[in-house]
């Protein structure tokens, strides 16, 4: 009689408990949602003012399923008329060697604690003459200055836009100048912690029809700086999108000339691994200019088109490029007597990925 007046009772008891641990257990079963990756757009005035290759960006990331995302910076829309997260870093008129000068980034960083960096910076610079040491050095203590806000930061570094401003006769050649030396000083920063990955905004772009002014972007330069950012910033966000048309990410070409007499010129093609993946081959794209042909290639296979455009492919040896490894092919080229300083748009495109 005794045990059956303590059922009731060793019942409650139990019943209690249970509740008791199913409560403390039912906090920790539903996940939090993960925090959005921050992302800032860096630069000056192409950036920022208003810089609507960065709502043409947002909108398609948001299209494609990239919603988890959150553009940072301490300016806000600055004038486009599109709907989209706004804020940016692109402040009108800076130069990058002020903003390391006078240690503007660190503030900025602290205020907006980005993931992703998307930087196109230097034009004001190249417009005032100073010289790619001088920038590059300004890019290397941004970059420390960033990981310094978050080791783990991934910065991708333009090769900048086509200049072709009235005022200024001689941008047009040192922006071709800074642009060459960005895939080699980015080899030499990127670490597999932070990696640089250079982004090629330069080939294909035309001041002509591209600018309105020379230097900023109308509105089909503008579709252009958003598609060739938009498959190297998802591949930074985890998730790469094969066969885009935006371009490829893994592949940027730098070309400059080594030497030139009349009738010809020899050029120099440098081929980089931009991703963080190895990749199995490349083929380059030379376009030089009108009435230009080249004659020959050395470290890799050459196909030439009817209107002097030519494709490289890699020699046998050469086509494997772990992340952030180069090669070079060279070419000898034969021009028309009004051609004058040897200049040449060049791309690549990385073949057969090795994941």
């Amino acid at each position: 009689m005794r045990r059956t007046r303590h059922l009731p009772l060793l019942r409650i008891l139990l019943t209690t408990l249970l509740l008791a641990l199913g409560m403390a257990v039912a906090p920790s079963a539903t996940a939090a949602p993960a925090a959005p990756v921050r992302i800032m757009p860096l630069g000056d005035s192409i950036t920022g003012s208003p810089g609507c290759w960065r709502a043409l960006l947002w909108n398609r990331l948001q299209s494609t399923g990239y919603r988890n995302i959150d553009f940072v910076g301490t300016l806000n829309q600055q004038g486009c008329s599109q709907a989209f997260d706004g804020d940016n870093e692109g402040h009108g008129g800076e130069l990058v060697t002020n903003v390391a000068n006078r240690n503007l980034l660190p503030g900025r960083l602290a205020a907006t604690r980005p993931d992703i960096v998307v930087m196109h910076f230097g034009t004001n610079d190249v417009w005032s003459s100073i010289s790619p040491d001088t920038i590059l050095a300004a890019y290397t203590k941004l970059v420390q200055q960033m990981r310094a806000s978050n080791p783990g930061m991934k910065i991708l570094v333009a090769q900048l836009i086509p200049m072709n401003p009235s005022g200024c006769t001689g941008c047009a050649q040192r922006v071709v100048a800074l642009n060459a030396r960005i895939p080699g000083w980015a080899r030499a920063t990127s670490t597999s912690r932070s990696p640089v990955t250079v982004v090629d905004q330069w080939t294909g772009f035309n001041t002509a029809s591209d600018t309105y002014d020379g230097v900023h972007p109308s509105a089909s330069g503008n579709e252009k700086i958003a598609a060739r950012w938009y498959p190297a910033l998802t591949a930074a966000l985890g998730r790469a999108v094969p066969g885009d048309p935006g371009g490829d990410p893994a592949c940027t070409a730098s070309f400059r000339a080594v030497s030139t007499w009349e009738g010809g010129y020899q050029g120099e093609v440098t081929v980089t691994n931009a991703s963080t993946s190895r990749v199995n081959g490349w083929t380059a794209t030379v376009v030089p200019a009108a009435g230009v042909r080249l004659t020959q290639v050395w470290n890799g296979g050459l196909g030439t088109t009817a209107d002097g455009k030519a494709t490289v492919t890699n020699a046998s040896w050469n086509g494997v490029l772990a992340p952030g490894a180069s090669t070079a092919f060279g070419f000898i080229a034969g021009t028309p007597a009004t051609v004058g300083t040897p200049s040449a748009a060049v791309s690549c495109t990385a073949r057969a990925a090795i994941y």
